[in-house]
């Protein structure tokens, strides 16, 4: 019998072998949909060059404004959506394991399946933790943006 039969991850602590990367997935499911979409957002942001060298340029020329949460929320919100189609086209979500480091694991293969174009790290995080919770990042998506975004 190997020390792994014994395993039960309901009363376990992290294994010291798991990847970094498992622990920020983790912590990011933990977090209330508009947070999710936010975060999102900003990766979208950083993803893309032209946004990057948009934003380089602005500070340079002293221009301080700052995207606030809501219009951060809004841009995640049209990142989702743009992305849930190739997520389902994917396969269903996983069913929600007792182990939500086994369900990150499986998100973040589905999205390995999915023709996102290339996402960095934070929004690969964040697409798999939003694909995690998709009915509630669903529903919160759906929502009218605030007036003025």
């Amino acid at each position: 019998m190997s020390d792994r039969d014994d395993y039960d991850p309901r009363f376990s602590l992290t294994p010291v072998d798991e990847p970094p990367f498992t622990e920020t997935g983790v912590m990011l499911m933990g977090l209330d949909a508009e947070r999710l979409l936010a975060g999102l957002g900003m990766a979208s942001l950083a993803d893309d060059p032209a946004q990057v060298a948009l934003a380089v340029d602005r500070v340079r020329h002293g221009v301080t404004a700052a995207l606030g949460f809501d219009a951060l929320v809004e841009t995640g919100a049209r990142r989702w959506r743009g992305a849930r189609a190739a997520l389902a086209a994917a396969g269903p979500r996983p069913p929600a394991p007792a182990s939500l480091r086994r369900a990150w694991d499986q998100a973040l293969r589905t999205l390995s399946y999915c023709d996102l174009g290339e996402p960095g790290p934070a929004a690969i995080a964040h697409l798999a933790a939003c694909w995690l919770r998709q009915e509630e990042i669903d529903r919160c998506a759906e929502r009218p943006a605030p007036a003025g975004i």
